[in-house]
């Protein structure tokens, strides 16, 4: 019998009946049950499972094989509790945070069938390539689990999905990748035995999340907390589905708490002779090198070409950058989150032994890049030490060095053109392009954005399913989306898109002669 480790959240719950299940659940694991045997222990000696007694024998009980994360079989699992758990779906308001997953794995589902019939089909390639273009999307439900719903799952004692779920949401973006490579190498006889994998995975996946995940988080997380959860989802984005508007509000306590961090802030750093003692962003603050107010620091890091974030020195998230185009997506989740849950589980033991380094003074500086096709990111974290040389904490530093490392010779005179990426590099069709006739359902979405940069930012108000544009995503969409395909996937007819497109384009100043020429 396991020991029961102490953990308030769940202490509600009927320990004798957990501590059945884990020794059934062991001895499945360990050979001594088939799982015929072990399921019928289940049914005679447990009876039915809450999805919460689910998630503590996970939480508590289970013996910590540092290999287990990486070797749990989800399908084994829930055939092992199959007729135990009773799956019912939460009637939500629309825009709950809980109610978007779900809504956001019936779009993925609805995907995966139309894959499967054209499994059954002829092998043609743009069918496969235009679906899997959508579905690859879907990261942004990852995205979402891990910088949001985890962190908060955290905070009451429930780590587990920031373990065993992370590895597997990263094993199944990890196979879509390959499924995805597969397609552009055009190495097509590999392809739907790629696909298969991924797909029986990523079902496996939704299906925990529904059965578990879900209903654990709608008893451990409070209504006031999933409402502080809304605008840290919009900051990353949602696959497919309308998201309701914030209420003003909710917008306007938001600009308050900021301006009362400001303030508090103004005033701690006043305190320690490191201000004129002024109680708003406007105070004058004596830094380094100059005096700034706390309102030009905040527009300084916004619009740094760089993503920072900074870890004190007890390994806590306490600040990011707020810039429009980050590298990787963040939201507010991850502030006071301990840095280790912040990262993919297979990559914990990098960060620990960089802090640690850090920390024993043995080096200040780790660097790091990813080298794609297409895509060159370069990250560096550096440590942080003050003026006696004691560890304060560590800076991370991202960026999108893609368009740097494109560029040759020398550029030593004004040129206002807009920057291209290598991927714009190539001559594009007549017919892709923005002509005379204006915009037509064929034409790029990389070129309007090329000759009206503004839309970027303003194409979310026409639909909240185009702010996947503003993710690491748009680097996939953005080479191949036509207003044709905008139009599909925002579920607007291809004229009225195009009415709105123009209305917004003529809202700007007339282009420079320059773009016209």
């Amino acid at each position: 019998m396991q020991v029961i480790k102490t953990n308030e959240t769940f202490d509600s719950l009927d320990k004798s009946k957990l501590e059945r299940m884990l020794d059934i659940k062991e001895a499945h694991r360990e050979g001594h049950l088939t799982l015929e045997e072990a399921k019928e222990r289940m049914k005679k000696e447990v009876g039915s499972i809450s999805p919460e007694e689910f998630a503590a024998a996970e939480q508590l009980f289970k013996e910590r094989d540092q290999d287990e994360c990486q070797n749990e079989d989800v399908r084994t699992m829930l055939q092992l509790f199959e007729g135990l758990i009773n799956p019912i779906r939460p009637d939500l308001p629309f825009g709950h945070p809980i109610d978007a997953y779900l809504r956001e794995n019936d779009k993925a589902k609805e995907l995966l069938d139309q894959a499967d019939a054209l499994l059954e089909r002829t092998f043609i390639p743009n069918p496969w390539i235009e679906l899997m273009e959508t579905l690859m999307g879907y990261k942004l439900h990852f995205a979402r689990k891990q910088n949001q719903l985890y962190s908060t799952l955290e905070q009451k004692g429930f780590d587990r999905p920031s373990t065993t779920m992370w590895t597997y949401d990263d094993h199944i973006r990890d196979e879509m990748n390959k499924a995805m490579s597969l397609l552009r190498e055009k190495d097509y006889d590999s392809f739907p035995a790629a696909y298969k994998k991924m797909a029986i995975v990523l079902r496996d996946l939704m299906e925990k999340e529904e059965l578990i995940l879900y209903p654990t988080s709608l008893k451990l997380i409070s209504d006031k907390e999933f409402e502080a959860m809304k605008h840290g989802d919009r900051e990353i984005g949602f696959f497919l589905i309308d998201m309701p508007e914030l209420d003003a509000p909710a917008k306007q306590s938001k600009e308050a708490h900021g301006q009362s961090f400001m303030a508090e802030l103004g005033a701690l750093l006043a305190k320690h002779g490191m201000g004129t003692g002024g109680q708003d962003d406007k105070a004058i603050l004596d830094v380094a090198e100059g005096k700034l107010t706390l309102e030009q620091i905040n527009l300084l890091f916004r619009h740094l070409p760089v993503d920072i974030s900074f870890v004190d020195e007890n390994e806590l998230v306490c600040f990011y950058t707020d810039t429009k185009h980050r590298v990787f997506p963040r939201s507010k989740g991850v502030i006071g989150r301990e840095v280790r849950n912040c990262h993919p589980p297979k990559s914990v033991h990098i960060v620990e032994e960089i802090i640690d380094k850090f920390r024993r003074g043995e080096q200040d500086r780790a660097e790091f890049w990813i080298n794609k096709p297409g895509v060159f990111i370069y990250i560096v974290y550096v440590a942080i030490r003050d003026a006696d040389g004691r560890f304060r904490g560590v800076m991370e530093m991202m960026q999108d060095c893609t368009r740097i490392r494109s560029l040759e010779g020398s550029r030593t005179l004004l040129t206002w053109d807009e920057e291209q990426s290598p991927a714009q590099g190539s001559k594009e069709s007549e017919s892709d392009t923005v002509g005379e006739d204006g915009i037509r359902p064929d034409t790029k979405l990389k070129s309007l954005l090329q000759r009206y940069p503004r839309l970027m930012d303003d194409l979310p108000t026409i639909s909240s399913k185009f702010t996947l544009l503003r993710s690491p995503m748009a680097k996939v969409i953005l080479p191949v989306a036509t207003i044709k395909m905008m139009s599909e996937r925002a579920d607007i007819p291809s004229d009225m898109l195009i009415g709105k497109l123009e209305s917004l384009i003529a809202s700007y100043n007339k282009p420079d002669r320059s773009e016209e020429k």
